[in-house]
């Protein structure tokens, strides 16, 4: 008989199970807080739990599987960071974030990517993940081992470049990533210079100038010759100058028409929305009957060159016929 206050036996066993739960909770939320919300199996063991204790948790349905080494802990599935760590952990001890994701993990800013970008030895065998595209290769490059394992800046940014859906998102994320100063214009030169073979290799020789030598790069800029390819009047003068915080424009002028171009250097470049704000802008600003003015960002004419220079045809056309 147990009596005033005395605690039986298997009183004592429930508030030391329930002890044991509350520690082992903590170790898990404590690791779990600088991985987005997950952890390993092995990262469990190596803290002092148990097999069977993480077993339990995970048939109570406190902790979620999420694939053979990930647990979510704070969360049902990996999301954020998490989903960074958990797409490591699945894809081999050797896998690394790379192109967009590994710039997003340091720091990048405005950009969206809808999968993870993982690179592997070219001979890993790493299952298929969803969400998760694994990308095969030699080499990884430089590589920043503390934290999330990735690929630094510069080897990044010319990989995402040439992972890219187009020309335009490839521009974008080259200009972004030096913009935000996450590397230099002169690692992200010679890193695109130790390339071999590359889908976009025209493309992206000019808008690697562009953005890493933009005063040099604009001022070689043969917009006369492309107006000749296309059948388009010569303008009359071309200008190079410099404005404000070191930014480059190139003013090309068809002084007896009134029309004139101004040439934006990549450091104006602010994403993909800036080429449709300047056609649009160009659009409406071709309607005046004084000066016309379009604007042209460079990223713009390296990567959709057919419809500015349509644009400067029509406001050629209209100031001859307004002359005439």
């Amino acid at each position: 008989m147990v009596g005033n206050g005395a605690v039986g036996p298997r009183a004592q066993r429930a508030a030391a199970s329930k002890l044991e739960r509350t520690r082992r909770h903590r170790i898990a939320r404590q690791l779990a807080l600088d991985h987005g919300g997950v952890v390993t199996h092995a990262m469990l063991l190596g803290a002092g739990l148990t097999r069977g204790q993480v077993q339990v948790e995970v048939q109570h349905g406190v902790w979620v599987p999420a694939g053979r080494h990930t647990l979510c802990i704070s969360t049902t599935e990996p999301v954020g960071e998490g989903l960074w760590w958990w797409a490591l952990w699945e894809s081999g001890q050797r896998s690394v974030l790379d192109g967009p994701t590994a710039l997003l993990a340091a720091g990048l800013t405005g950009w969206s990517e809808r999968v993870v970008h993982v690179s592997v030895p070219n001979k890993a065998h790493v299952r298929s993940l969803p969400g998760v595209v694994h990308h095969r290769l030699r080499r990884s490059g430089d590589i920043v081992e503390a934290g999330l394992r990735r690929t630094k800046p510069h080897v990044a940014a010319i990989r995402a470049a040439q992972w890219a859906v187009s020309d335009r998102q490839a521009a974008t994320v080259l200009a972004m990533t030096v913009q935000q100063r996450l590397t230099t214009p002169e690692a992200l030169l010679t890193c695109w210079e130790s390339v071999g073979y590359s889908s976009r290799r025209r493309v992206l020789d000019e808008v690697v100038r562009d953005v890493c030598d933009g005063a040099h790069s604009l001022g070689e800029l043969d917009f006369t010759g492309e107006c000749r390819r296309r059948g388009i009047p010569v303008p009359s003068r071309q200008v190079l100058r410099t404005g404000p915080r070191g930014r480059v424009y190139l003013d090309v002028f068809w002084d007896e028409l009134g029309v004139h171009v101004e040439i934006q250097g990549a450091q104006h470049f602010q994403g993909t929305a800036q080429i449709d704000d300047a056609l649009r802008l160009n659009h409406v600003g071709m309607s005046r009957r004084d000066l016309v003015t379009l604007q042209i960002p460079v990223l713009g004419l390296r990567t959709c060159p057919d419809a500015f220079m349509d644009q400067v045809a029509r406001a050629l056309g209209t100031a001859r016929r307004r002359s005439g």
